[in-house]
């Protein structure tokens, strides 16, 4: 028989990774010039003045993401990995969390290079933008029958 007082409890911590997968769209209209952000968003039109926006029609915003996933993005320790997938070719971001993240936005899912936070930041002092996407990638999603993904996973 074991005697219980003499054992030692230590706490396991384990580090997980939490990973969401967010499908979007092309549109003719995307030119990925932003030097600043990264967008994708739930709405269909866009015009030439969206020039951060890299897919329309995505499946979720900021406000859509899990309870648990928004809690770990809202740490500042929290290192944001994102993958943009688009045919063959792929595009990687990495970002940081913040405890100032609100994602509220009900439309909208943003990168920044800054440190600014509003509604639809998603990251903040993200390692590229918009126009740092490859021009290949960019030529795909320029056709509205083109299909993307973007992989986010939080570490």
């Amino acid at each position: 028989m074991i005697d219980k007082k003499n054992l030692i409890f230590i706490p396991l911590f384990f580090c997980y990774n939490m990973k969401i997968e967010i499908p979007f769209s092309g549109h003719s209209n995307i030119l990925s010039q932003h030097k600043k952000t990264i967008e994708i968003t739930k709405d269909s039109h866009l015009t030439i003045n969206g020039d951060c926006i890299i897919g329309v029609n995505a499946n979720l915003a900021c406000i859509d993401l899990p309870e648990k996933f928004k809690k770990k993005v809202q740490n500042s320790n929290s290192e944001i990995i994102f993958t943009i997938k688009v045919g063959p070719h792929s595009f990687t971001i990495h970002g940081k969390g913040s405890e100032k993240l609100t994602l509220k936005h009900k439309n909208d899912i943003v990168l920044r290079k800054s440190a600014f936070v509003c509604s639809r930041t998603l990251a903040i002092k993200c390692d590229m933008a918009s126009d740092d996407i490859p021009r290949e990638i960019i030529k795909e999603l320029q056709s509205q029958n083109a299909a993307g993904i973007m992989i986010i996973e939080v570490k």
